[in-house]
């Protein structure tokens, strides 16, 4: 019979925490050595604990934006041995990126209704403790109907710059506006609308009627 894993867990809700670390610990396989609310107080435990994993929600306080993902960051930075599955409400593929974006060894992310699932939860924190990683397969649909869209949009050419210039051409500003937006000057942005412009082979017809279009042709992508 193989030793319990340890783990630290962090979740702001006092309901969810608790549930799920009486979940943890009714499994038999997982030990919790401490339960916490928010990523200070997880950065702590771990640094206490030096558990075998950590499970932590991805919004915690201050912001309730990604906590979770920049305590993962710095926990795998500072303990490699680490491994941490965070737990999501949102089928998000900016999320995952951002969580991945430094390599994927010994990190998981799952959606928080596999809580309910605990052997997919317990063989989550079992592969990210070995070096594995782990993606819950709805985001696997996410990341697939994302590379689908991306292969066959006409916005793929785009730079990000042309890419965020074009987001507030569609909210209905001006060069100038723009300009003020992104803190560049009037004849950046108009290199920018007229290099989308050509991109999008919008170059024969008058400037409102390409900024029409491009616009359409932004908001058809999304």
């Amino acid at each position: 019979m193989r030793e319990p894993t340890s783990v630290v867990l962090a979740d702001d809700h006092y309901l969810v925490r608790e549930g799920t670390r009486r979940l943890l610990a009714d499994s038999g396989e997982i030990t919790v050595l401490d339960a916490v609310g928010n990523a200070v107080e997880l950065l702590h435990a771990v640094q206490r604990h030096q558990p075998d994993a950590v499970i932590a929600d991805i919004r915690m306080p201050p912001t309730h934006r990604t906590e979770g993902i920049v305590a993962a960051h710095r926990i795998r930075a500072a303990f490699p041995h680490i491994g941490v599955v965070i737990l999501s409400q949102h089928a998000d593929e900016q999320y995952v990126f951002d969580l991945f974006q430094h390599g994927t060894n010994g990190l998981a992310y799952l959606l928080k209704e596999r809580v309910g699932e605990l052997d997919e939860l317990v063989r989550a924190v079992r592969e990210v403790v070995a070096g594995r990683s782990v993606v819950d397969p709805s985001i696997v649909e996410v990341l697939l109907g994302a590379h689908r869209r991306a292969v066959g949009s006409p916005l793929r050419d785009l730079t990000a710059r042309e890419l965020e210039v074009l987001r507030h051409m569609a909210e209905g500003r001006t060069n100038k506006a723009i300009a003020e937006a992104l803190t560049l000057s009037e004849s950046t942005v108009e290199k920018h609308v007229n290099a989308t412009f050509a991109k999008l082979g919008l170059t024969a017809e008058t400037q409102l009627h390409r900024r029409v279009a491009a616009v359409l042709t932004y908001l058809r992508a999304q």
